[in-house]
């Protein structure tokens, strides 16, 4: 089969799904359906308000049974050692002593000793694990800690939903995600120890990751053109209002448990995707399931009210063997893939190891975090809206280069201005970072999963998120063990080598989507042997292999070192006949008249 014969059936399948409707009301109810609980994967970022610290002091209530009428003033000076900056000591207090209260008032107490009854917040609003748990006075939970359990599910999930969208497919793959958040979302609420807390986490980390990449890949697979992208732009956004919702909620909400059951409940609602979320058609052709993505299609026609002409519909015919065998080493044999993989997957550990240095960063302005989460929630929604008109009139490669340029030029102004007095400046530059960043994520988002073939598009997002895993916890041992080293230099350096590689990448606007490997086989063998052959014969037989690789051949399970062997032969055929065609050289007289004596 050959690379024309290979766009021919990626064009033919897009051309099906303009006939069912290129943005009906079966495209917009899928779009719904995976948008929406987008809202509920902000609960992810839960830790950043449930971990806020409190105000807290040794419980010393013993003194109460001799002073009863004492006010809580009263008895924290009279229980409670003073710092040398004048308040409480919120580790240590006064050992209990069998005085009556005149004698503690005259003589005052001396011994100390740390917390023995535990800790009280007098000032605290809100309920929080902090309090819960009594997370204080060196039993603090590392911040390094909590985002590696939040990493580690991360990269998890990105594996083994993977495995389970490239398997069993992206329908699965979403209800077991939906699933997951149900469970451990809600049942966060009802954990009795820290460390049931952070196993809940880890597991609900997973299930985000998981609807993460098989939302895309389906939005990906059933939607053509740029409503791919409004889809998923529209998805990005729908989590920056979930940001918003959660911020409100831990903000007003009493309890920290109330967070998570009224956040953890909504998702029972989505138990209905059961019998209305379609399967991807292409997909399910890649399974040689041919039977099954005709009757979604003609489905999705009849809901658009639309009909697929018969000849069209006929030419969904079962692919062959070859196109459908895939698996994850082929991103290391397949010359294309890897270089493909490698690129994007360097772009994804600089957007990550930057986008978390630039939130690192925010937290050294001492902003209350309620404030700093519901700006930079209220400012990436039209960020990301903006970058939507990028996105149609440059495509996608031009995209990421402007999204991952304005990084550079804010990174630049951030470090200018950080070692000064502007501190409103140096915060501005911050938040415009994050949310630069944050489209930059949609962007690759929807690029990488362009690039990569159905066979292998899920699979390929996991290893992409796999490097954008490395790149935060690059992040997190550079900021919180390199302290000489500026981690805003190191953004400016790889954000440039992450502009460079995207200047390598293809671009995929208005191309029909790949679903076979056999495209990138047949692409990179055509461009090695174009090459090898220029270097050999020129350039006049460079054209002619390139119309003999043109040209139909016998069978569609030849490998790629026939294929090169066959042209090689080819081409040394048609010098032999250049060759042999050229007039003889004609003999000098004297060679003649001897040639003719007797």
């Amino acid at each position: 089969m050959t690379l024309k014969d290979i766009k021919s059936k990626d064009v033919k399948f897009a051309n099906i799904l303009h006939a069912v409707g290129e943005f009906g009301k079966f495209q917009r109810r899928l779009v719904a359906l995976t948008f929406i609980p987008g809202i509920l994967l902000a609960f992810v970022h839960a830790e950043h308000l449930v971990f806020t610290d409190q105000e807290h002091y040794c419980n010393t209530s013993w003194i109460l049974a001799v002073g009863p009428n004492l006010s809580e003033s009263e008895q924290l000076n009279l229980t409670l050692p003073r710092a040398p900056s004048g308040g409480f000591q919120m580790c240590l207090m006064y050992l209990p002593v069998p005085w009556d209260l005149g004698s503690i008032i005259q003589f005052g107490l001396n011994h100390t000793a740390t917390c023995q009854h535990g800790w009280i917040y007098p000032k605290a609003k809100t309920r929080s694990l902090i309090s819960e748990f009594d997370l204080v006075c060196g039993k603090e939970p590392d911040e390094e800690s909590l985002k590696s359990i939040s990493m580690a599910g991360f990269l998890t999930g990105s594996l083994i939903f993977g495995f389970i969208n490239h398997m069993l497919g992206h329908y699965p793959a979403i209800l077991m995600s939906l699933l997951g958040l149900t469970i451990f979302n809600f049942g966060t609420a009802f954990v009795r120890s820290l460390h049931q807390y952070f196993f809940f986490r880890f597991l609900a980390s997973q299930a985000v990751m998981g609807y993460t990449i098989s939302s895309v890949c389906l939005a990906n697979e059933c939607l053509v053109d740029n409503h791919r992208a409004h889809a998923i732009f529209l998805e990005h956004c729908f989590i920056s209002v979930g940001v918003l919702f959660l911020t409100g909620l831990s903000y007003s909400l009493p309890h920290w448990r109330l967070l998570f059951l009224v956040g953890g409940a909504p998702v029972f609602l989505f138990i209905f995707y059961i019998w209305i979320l379609p399967e991807s058609p292409r997909w399910l052709m890649m399974k040689r399931k041919v039977k099954e993505a005709k009757q979604i299609l003609c489905y999705a026609a009849s809901v658009n009210k639309r009909t697929i002409p018969y000849n069209l519909l006929n030419e969904l015919q079962l692919p062959g063997k070859m196109m459908t065998e895939a698996s994850v080493l082929d991103f290391y044999y397949n010359r294309h893939l890897r270089k493909v993989i490698l690129v994007v997957g360097c772009i994804w550990f600089t957007v990550s190891y930057t986008y978390f240095t630039l939130t690192f960063k925010m937290r050294d302005f001492g902003v209350n975090v309620h404030f700093r989460q519901a700006v930079s929630g209220i400012m990436k929604v039209p960020v990301q809206l903006c970058c939507i008109v990028i996105f149609e009139h440059k495509g996608r490669k031009w995209s990421l280069i402007v999204t991952l340029t304005q990084t550079i030029i804010l990174c630049c102004l951030l470090l200018i201005f950080q070692d000064t007095e502007l501190k409103s400046t140096t915060m501005l530059m911050s938040v415009l970072g994050e949310c630069s960043l944050t489209t930059t994520f949609t962007v690759l988002f929807i690029y990488t999963a362009e690039l990569l073939p159905t066979v292998l598009r899920a699979t390929g997002l996991g290893l992409v998120i796999l490097a954008s895993s490395g790149g935060v916890m690059s992040c997190e041992t550079i900021i919180y063990q390199i302290l000489s080293l500026q981690p805003i230099v190191l953004c400016c350096i790889l954000s440039c080598v992450a502009l460079y590689f995207s200047f390598l990448l293809p671009e995929t606007q208005d191309q029909p989507l790949s679903d076979s490997l056999e495209y990138f086989s047949k692409a990179s063998l055509q461009k090695e042997t174009t090459q090898n052959f220029e270097d050999t014969f020129g350039k006049r037989n460079s054209d002619i292999m390139e119309m003999m690789m043109a040209e139909d051949s016998a069978s569609d399970d030849v490998s790629e070192e026939a294929a090169k062997n066959t042209v090689l032969n080819a081409n040394i055929l048609r010098l032999d006949a250049d060759i042999s065609s050229t007039p003889a050289v004609e003999p000098s007289a004297p060679e003649e008249a001897h040639g003719q004596a007797p």
